[in-house]
This record gives C-alpha cells, structure tokens and sequence, in this order.
C-alpha cells in the first residue's frame, strides 16, 4: 500500500484551529486518509489531527507579554523541529501565529522539508523587511485578501490569493431573529453585542472601557441590552470579575457560544480588533473597533505602523468606513459617541457596503489552500 499523505500543521489560537479544521476537511476529500500532526485546537482535533502541544501554549499577544513566555516557547519549537526533522511530512503548514511559525518554518525548510505559510502576516502593515524573511522560511504564502498577493507579487514571493474562509461560511444575510432565537434572548429588544477579545491580555486592557461605555449607553437609554460573547469559562470569569469591579448595577446577558452567533443577534456591535472585525462586517452589522495594548508594546508599535487603519474592513476598503478608537483614543466617552450614533441611524449604507465586500473575497478558501498545498507537494 502506498503511504498516506502527512502533512505537518501548526495553528496558534481560535481562528486558527477554524481554519486548521476547514483545510483538513478539503483535503481529505481528495486523500481520505491524510494524517495530520502538529499543534491544533479542539476542530482540528476532531478532525483527526494529532496535537503534540495544548494549543494553548502558542496564545500569547503583545511583544512584551510574549517575553515572558519565550523559554517556553523556544522549547516547544525546539521539539518541533527534532520531531518533524526526524519524522518528515510531505509538507508542513503553518496557520497564523508568525512570530511563532515563521521561525519554525524556516529551521524546516532549511532541512527540506516544504513549508506553507497559511495566513499572510501583515508586512504590508508594518516591519514590512519581514517579507524577506517570509520568502526564506516559506515556499508558498496563503492570502486572504487580493492586496496581500500584490505585496508579495512586488517581492517576487511565492503566494496566492485564495479568499477567506469567513467569507464562505458566513451567508450573504445573516438571520438575527432566528440568532435571538437560538441564544435564548429577547426578540424586541435593541442589542449591542460586546466582544473584549478572546484573549487574556485583551481582556485586561479592554473590559474597562467596553463596561464604562455600556453605562454610559444604559444612562441614555436603559432598555438596551448587552450580549457579550465569551469563548471559555476562563474569560467568562475574567469578564464577570471586570463586571462587578466597575459596574454590578449593570445587567450584562454573556453567552457562551461563537461570537457568530453574538454578532448576528445584535444590532451593533463593539468589539476589539482581529478577525472578529471581519466577521461583523460578513454578518453585516454596524461596529465600532477599540484596542489598547501594553504601553511598552504600543510606544514600538506606534513607530513600526505602516498603515492607516487596524481593521480588516477598513483595510479592504482602503478608506474608514469603521470607526476604530485605539490605545489613548479607546475611551468610554469615544466610544459612546460612535455607538449612540449607530444605535439611533439607519445604516444600511454601511450594510450595502459590506455586502459588496463579501463579494470580493468569496472564493471558496478551504478548496483553494488545499489545491494549493496538494499542487505545492507535487512540484
């Protein structure tokens, strides 16, 4: 019999393992019995993916939080590399987390083995000389989005634009009676949905603000309710703790479910920047962005910045069509503002605008990154 197809696979946190799992589906559909091995998350796991670390360990943001992790974190590359060097697979993908994967890559592609990097670093954002590095480690770039691939396609790197998988799994209307209906909350009601991230740092710097924000929201109109979406125990209780601290008067309703589903049942949404953005912009809902960091890691951040905004939407559109309130300007009074705004317009302006967006990077990804890899190992 012919050896199965192994593929090496490294993802970093949440949106990772959704796009772990999404990958192993594709390819499976073509080499059913595939192994996968590597670090993934409870999707990849139940998709049969062997994962030698809790992904967990890889979970780390802001450059001076990863300094306090970093012995740990060399140990378990350095694992990495004996394991796979010494077992190697056809080809090995690393799923976001670049500070993490990149350098892995590069000591795998060093011993041969081929390397995919599965979600474009923002190089054309900031450290732009990173692209040199991607080009040494990686023999391939998966991109998201179309502006990625012209980057790369500037530096003569090996990359493709693939769509997102948000995109496909997310339906052009997004059905918010049938959400309510689901979580369990009032139909007649008006909801903002809040998301303070989906890490622990995150939370730190953002549970404060988003709260004071909602009180202020609640003093104008205090029929409003609160959804907040919380991926684990863990930052349910981070988020509760935060909640007594600076407003127990408060009635926040936190649901333990995606923040897909939070998103779709609200009517605005506050949220901290990554991904989530693009979702809420795929489910068509009004947002406004905050994020705060470390100090440390925003005074080098401030100097390493090459673009004009932080969130996917308005990255795509080239232009700010999402009000984003970052480190200093992430303020209860800011954000009050913009969400009052929101709240009392009509925005479907904003909903044909991201409707349009969808359009663009719609390409069916899982299949698209699963080709591309399979093509990459039969070069």
């Amino acid at each position: 019999m012919e050896k199965p197809l192994r593929i090496g696979i490294v993802a970093g946190e949440l949106s990772g393992d959704t796009l772990g799992e999404g990958f192993i589906k594709a390819v499976k559909q073509q080499y059913p019995n595939a192994e996968f091995v590597g670090i993934g998350g409870p999707k990849m796991i139940a998709q049969g993916c062997q994962s030698l670390f809790d992904m967990e360990e890889l979970s780390v943001m802001g450059l001076v939080e990863v300094l306090g992790r970093l012995k740990r974190l060399l140990r378990v590359k350095a694992e990495l590399v004996e394991y796979f060097t010494s077992n190697p697979p056809d080809v090995f993908v690393g799923i976001d987390a670049p500070d993490f994967n990149l350098r892995l890559e590069l000591d795998l592609k060093s011993s041969g083995i081929k390397t995919v990097h599965y979600v474009s670093p923002s190089v054309w954002a900031w450290r732009q000389k990173r692209i040199h590095k991607i080009a040494k480690a990686t023999n391939l770039v998966l991109a998201f989005l179309p502006f990625e691939k012209a980057f790369y396609d500037k530096f003569n790197v090996p990359c493709e634009f693939i769509g997102h998988t948000l995109a496909d799994a997310i339906p052009m209307h997004s059905d918010k009676t049938q959400a309510r209906e689901l979580l369990g909350v009032e139909q007649n009601k008006k909801w903002l949905a809040v998301l303070p991230g989906s890490r622990g740092n995150e939370l730190k710097m953002l549970s404060e603000p988003f709260i004071k924000t909602c009180q202020k929201l609640h003093a104008d109109d205090p029929s409003i309710g609160f959804l907040v979406a919380a991926v684990n125990d863990k930052r349910k209780e981070q988020f509760e703790q935060a909640w007594q601290q600076h407003a127990p008067e408060l009635e926040f309703t936190i649901i333990q479910d995606t923040a897909r589903n939070v998103i779709t049942a609200s009517d605005v949404v506050l949220l901290a920047s990554g991904t989530v953005a693009l979702e809420c912009m795929l489910i068509k809902r009004p947002m406004v962005v905050g994020y705060r960091v470390n100090a440390i890691t925003a005074f080098i951040a401030k100097r390493l910045v090459k673009t004009k905004y932080v969130s996917l939407p308005n990255i795509l559109a080239d232009e700010e069509i999402v009000k984003e309130y970052l480190l200093e300007e992430c303020t209860p009074e800011n954000l009050h503002a913009e969400l009052s705004r929101l709240l009392s317009q009509n925005n479907e302006p904003i909903i044909e605008r991201f409707t349009e967006m969808h359009q663009w990077i719609k390409k069916d990804a899982d299949k698209q990154a699963a080709q591309a890899v399979l093509a990459l190992i039969n070069k």
